[in-house]
């Protein structure tokens, strides 16, 4: 079933299929807070997976989730249909790093996946979150409840996570606005040719590998990533601390492998190079600094770089040693 109404007039259809016409009350607003407000019964991640995935259209037209709508326009197109997961509580070892009644800092182990999603329904970060502190539940969305940012699923490091659903809202806004600064480290392949630097290169879905992304010069996303050489290593890999200023679906990865130095053991990205001896990519989230939500008290954390990957870079501090002594 399709329904075209006004948009005051809201999602009348019982499907999935949608028409809406632009009154002249809500011109100028984003194409996802329109969607939000219009159709309130889908999750504000299923509308941006959507928006995303090319299945929205203004006047025909696929449009970015930040488009402007103009009066008299038509916004029609498809939600895609929420696997229904029940996030049970399962005991999980957390590293906590910092927590008080509105927030919690954590250290994530490589290996360990956020949320529940398809073929990961149970034994994710979210299954151990709502075990630890069962409030978590009810916090922002119901598949993610609590989780203002993700990491990759072998990316280890400090994640936030908000304990209270108006935290979560305004987490959620910091990280959308960059009012915080996030810093990784990250081994790479290779040697760079500068000892810092800033890339800004769009990231957006490869155009023919579709579950990967890619540096693409139209219709991606803005991304910039800030990089500064930490140590070398016989000119066969980088240590180098990242910050990045946006947070794009896998841009650390993207960013590196695309300026031909990729993170060691990412078998996606760096799948030309030999990353046998390393059983996950090499990327850890170090560093957070933000204001608290309710107190707007400075807060800097750290989580210390996770076992396997300081014993890498050890043995590898020690080769080098070991090769200087014989020069």
């Amino acid at each position: 079933m399709e329904s075209r109404v006004p948009a005051r007039g809201g999602f009348s259809s019982h499907s999935n299929s949608f028409k809406i016409a632009i009154d002249a009350g809500l011109a100028g607003i984003r194409l996802d807070q329109f969607l939000s407000l219009t159709i309130p019964s889908i999750s504000r991640s299923a509308l941006a997976n959507s928006i995303r995935k090319g299945h929205i259209y203004v006047d025909a037209v696929c449009r970015k989730s930040s488009y402007r709508l103009k009066e008299g326009e038509i916004v029609s197109g498809n939600i895609e249909k929420q696997e229904v997961i029940d996030v049970k509580p399962q005991p999980i070892d957390l590293t906590i790093i910092y927590e008080d009644e509105f927030l919690l800092l954590l250290s994530k182990p490589p290996g360990l996946v956020v949320h529940p999603g398809s073929g990961n329904s149970h034994g994710t970060l979210v299954n151990g979150l709502v075990h630890y502190c069962q409030s978590i539940a009810e916090v922002g969305d119901s598949l993610r409840p609590g989780i203002v940012h993700r990491l990759d699923k072998d990316t280890s490091g400090i994640m936030l996570v908000a304990k209270q659903d108006f935290v979560h809202r305004k987490l959620v806004d910091d990280f959308k606005n960059r009012r915080l600064t996030k810093e990784y480290l990250a081994l790479l392949h290779g040697v760079l040719r500068e000892k810092s630097g800033r890339l800004v290169a769009s990231v957006g879905r490869h155009p023919v590998h579709r579950q990967k992304m890619a540096v693409i010069d139209n219709g991606g996303r803005h991304a910039v990533s800030n990089w500064q050489v930490l140590q070398e290593f016989s000119n066969t890999f980088t240590l180098v601390k990242i910050i990045i200023e946006t947070g794009r679906t896998h841009q650390i990865r993207v960013h590196m492998a695309h300026i031909g130095c990729p993170v060691v053991g990412d078998r996606v990205y760096g799948a030309h190079r030999d990353n046998s001896a390393f059983p996950r990519q090499l990327l850890h989230a170090s560093r957070l600094v933000f204001h608290h939500p309710i107190t707007d008290q400075p807060m800097d954390h750290v989580a210390d770089l996770w076992p396997d990957f300081a014993g890498i870079v050890r043995e590898l501090s020690g080769e080098q040693s070991g090769r200087d002594d014989c020069q």
